[in-house]
């Protein structure tokens, strides 16, 4: 029996609201060190978005490598399989490998391809062997899938899921030509599948298609014992299936999971089969805190911004601030306000969550060309001011917008 734990979506070097986040990587990655060593972990899956982009920075290469010699040298039978997302550089990612075989660490960052044009998926699977050299399973180590990476077929109705379902269909049918009874085949991808649950607002995990590209579950086949996600940052369940999950991230990329638990997953692979599949939660370095809970008036929440503990020596724990306000029009200076009423607090602010009243709905009128003609920019800039403030603007913004019209209207004469 092999012990496996799944996670993915690490985005080493991200940036929170321009707060650098090394130290929260930090804190996780020894937490996963200290986890695989107590769990007795066999295979280590990472499927994709190791970094957060193409182009990390020396201290997130730095760190990556750091894990690396750590986790190698405390687990030394421990067998590590990466892919690359999209937020990767595949080929970057991939480079050590002559290194890093020695070390029992295979990176697949791109398809290959045989001379005839074919997909060489004998690159893609991986041999999982047990401490005594035995091959107890085979991965299916699937990188982020680019055009060209996929087989387009001439009947699909979806080209990108239909592609991917199909490239993932010949995968494990060459997968069973080397398969043996009691190995398990397990597969690992990092895509957008049918039916996911993002978390709010977070931009990193948007789909890029309008929502073309989403892969069904029966892409993955039923015989697979384990099907490693990544790129959606909600860890789940996918298709009601058990064995066909997505770990998530590690830490917050937005606050819609302020109320989140992050986590990894791990389970047996026990002959051909994945059993005992649970998480197990990641602590969170620094929380993420909302003030006030729900938007309230601008008096209201400087008041609950004066009441916020004051800023210590040690800042490390200190929460990553989201402020909610609520505003009748816009108002002047805003950003200037919170920051004043933030000094000396503990807590990294991130940003203002502006709610305006809610504008009633009115029947919409159809203006005719030659009236759309007569209207003038100051016209416009009224109508909008009213329709989302369900108020008319102030005099003094009015005359600002005039000033702005001409300025404008004198540089294009």
């Amino acid at each position: 029996m092999l012990k496996v734990l799944h996670t993915a979506d690490w985005h080493i070097g991200q940036t929170f609201y321009e707060h650098d986040r090394t130290f929260e990587h930090e804190q996780f990655l020894l937490w996963l060190v200290n986890t695989i060593t107590i769990n007795e972990i066999d295979v280590l899956l990472i499927s994709g978005d190791v970094f957060d982009g193409s182009n990390p920075s020396t201290t997130s290469v730095n760190l990556w490598y750091n894990f690396l010699a750590n986790i190698t040298h405390v687990n030394q039978h421990l067998q590590i399989i990466v892919t690359a997302g999209n937020h990767d550089s595949a080929a970057r990612l991939e480079a050590p490998n002559p290194f890093f075989k020695y070390y029992n660490i295979q990176i697949i960052g791109t398809v290959k391809k045989l001379p005839d044009g074919s997909f060489d998926y004998d690159k893609l699977l991986i041999p999982i062997k047990n401490k005594e050299g035995i091959i107890k399973a085979w991965c299916l180590a699937v990188p982020y899938l680019r055009p060209g990476d996929y087989p387009i077929l001439n009947t699909a109705t979806s080209i990108y899921a239909e592609g991917i379902a199909s490239f993932y269909k010949d995968a494990f049918d060459y997968a069973l030509t080397k398969h043996q009874p009691g190995q398990a085949i397990i597969a690992m991808g990092h895509l957008h599948t049918l039916g996911t649950a993002t978390c709010g607002n977070d931009k990193n995990e948007r789909s890029i298609m309008g929502g073309i590209e989403f892969v069904p579950s029966s892409a993955f086949n039923d015989q697979l014992a384990y099907t490693a996600l990544g790129h959606i940052h909600k860890a789940q369940m996918i298709g009601g299936k058990e064995n066909i999950r997505y770990s998530g991230s590690p830490i917050p990329m937005s606050f819609s999971e302020i109320n989140y638990q992050h986590q990894v997953v791990i389970f047996d692979l026990f002959e051909e089969k994945a059993i005992n599949i649970k998480s197990i939660v990641v602590p969170k370095t620094i929380p993420l805190l909302r003030v006030p809970s729900v938007p309230k008036p601008l008096s209201d929440v400087l008041m609950e911004l004066s009441i916020l503990p004051e800023a210590t020596a040690d800042m490390t724990d200190a929460p990553y601030l989201e402020v909610r306000i609520f505003l009748e029009a816009p108002e002047p200076f805003l950003r200037n306000k919170i920051e004043v009423a933030l000094l000396k607090k503990k807590v990294r602010f991130t940003r203002i969550d502006v709610n305006y009243a809610v504008a009633e709905k009115t029947e919409k009128q159809l203006l005719s060309f030659d009236d759309l003609q007569k209207l003038q920019p100051v016209d416009i800039f009224f109508k909008i001011y009213q329709a989302q403030f369900k108020n008319t603007p102030p005099e003094d913004l009015i005359e600002l917008f005039k000033d702005a019209a001409l300025s404008v209207n004198t540089l294009d004469n």
